[in-house]
């Protein structure tokens, strides 16, 4: 009878981990090892040579010089006030919000949040300006956020009702909003043509996707209707401003809407951009949230007919609000598109964002700096875009779409 002895064995290879993640997924075999190599090569390369760019060869003295243009355009400086009452407003009503939002949770200030803030205070004070107010005034902002959301996160479980205020603030902030940027009614008018920068792409932009929200629900349930003609119209009007590129739109708001008007009335370039915007995003929007009730099943129409709820109330009550629910991903999107589609308002002459980086680069001053310019413009595009996205999934998250 002879004796054997076990073989040493390999080592384990780890099955959770870094490591392991690595192997399944860029090592698994030697194909994708070759091209993880490969594209790990040209990315480490191209880094290594934008940084040395960024650190050697840009010019980023271009950014703090025209800071002010980039965020407020040529609005009045003895007018700023009015623009940083408007911020506080916004700021403490998104604090409030924030803190109703996050009422059940036990902690308001987790470990992440906490993190972001001290990003945010850091950014607020290596920002870029040569007016030191500036930097104080975002620092304060940012305590206004932090101290409204506690004020909201410690109210929301007490005071009943709170939601509908908030709405209804929202609703009066937009208002006032415009009211203190354009003047009017007591104060003095600022011409939107004083209007640009950053400042005037939120504005477009925010009106413009409060407004088409409505109009696109509207259209997506009367292209649903049962009614012929109400359901023809829809279908006309989403078919056709769907076939109609979104710059020729423009144009012929600012040329063609005062030959409609009676003589003499002119809506101003920004409400003519707004409508136009708004048009053109309410047909896409309507298709969006047309695929979300599509997606519904027909028993709950029935389920609700059976309880004895009428058509109007089985599809405010029950039906469109699964629709919407399923369509946040599509809507988000669409409300991306639209803030980045604002880029086209300075082909029709007016001064946004990258309208008034084109003015920055008329100045022989700064002749040849378009990497600098925008690649700031683009960093400001992202994080607006980011921030909706992740709200986005926030929500998704807190509705359960997934299920």
């Amino acid at each position: 009878m002879s004796t054997t002895f076990p073989t040493s064995a390999p080592p384990a290879i780890a099955a959770t981990g870094p490591v392991a993640w690595l192997r399944k997924n860029l090592f698994n075999t030697w194909l994708n090892s070759l091209l993880t190599l490969i594209i790990g090569a040209l990315l480490v390369m191209a880094t290594v040579r934008f940084g040395n760019w960024a650190v050697n060869t840009a010019q980023w003295a271009v950014i703090p010089a025209n800071f002010q243009l980039y965020f407020v355009g040529r609005y009045p400086t003895a007018q700023y006030w009015r623009l940083w009452t408007t911020l506080g407003i916004i700021v403490g009503l998104s604090g409030l919000t924030w803190g109703y939002l996050l009422r059940h949770v036990r902690s308001l200030f987790s470990r992440n949040v906490l993190i972001w803030l001290g990003i945010a205070a850091l950014v607020a004070f290596i920002t870029p300006t040569p007016v030191v107010p500036f930097r104080l005034m975002l620092v304060g902002m940012l305590v206004i956020l932090v101290a409204t959301a506690w004020l909201g996160w410690t109210l929301g479980s007490s005071l009943k009702g709170m939601g509908r205020w908030l709405s209804l603030g929202w609703a009066i902030a937009f208002l006032v909003g415009f009211w203190l940027v354009g003047g009017g009614y007591g104060l003095r008018p600022v011409a939107t043509s004083n209007w640009g920068g950053l400042m005037l792409t939120l504005m477009v932009a925010i009106a413009s996707i409060l407004l088409c929200f409505p109009l696109g629900v509207l259209l997506a349930l009367g292209r649903q209707s049962p009614l012929p003609v109400l359901r023809w119209l829809s279908i006309i009007y989403i078919e056709v401003i769907r076939g109609i590129p979104l710059l020729a739109i423009l144009f012929i708001g600012q040329s063609m809407i005062p030959l409609f008007l009676p003589q003499g009335v002119r809506p101003d370039n920004v409400i003519r951009a707004i409508i136009g915007l708004t048009m053109f995003s309410a047909a896409y929007l309507a298709e969006n949230v047309r695929g979300g009730l599509q997606a519904i099943p027909r028993g709950q129409s029935e389920a609700s007919n059976a309880l004895g709820l009428n058509p109007v109330l089985t599809t405010g009550l029950i039906v469109l609000p699964q629709a919407l629910k399923i369509s946040i991903p599509a809507i988000v999107g669409q409300f991306i598109s639209l803030f980045q589609d604002t880029t086209l308002l300075s082909i029709v002459g007016i001064v946004e964002l990258l309208g008034i980086s084109r003015s920055i680069l008329a100045n022989p001053a700064f002749i040849g700096r378009y990497w600098e310019v925008y690649i700031f413009i683009g960093a400001i595009y992202w994080v607006f875009c980011y921030a909706m996205s992740l709200a986005s999934r926030r929500l998704e998250r807190q509705l359960k779409t997934d299920n």
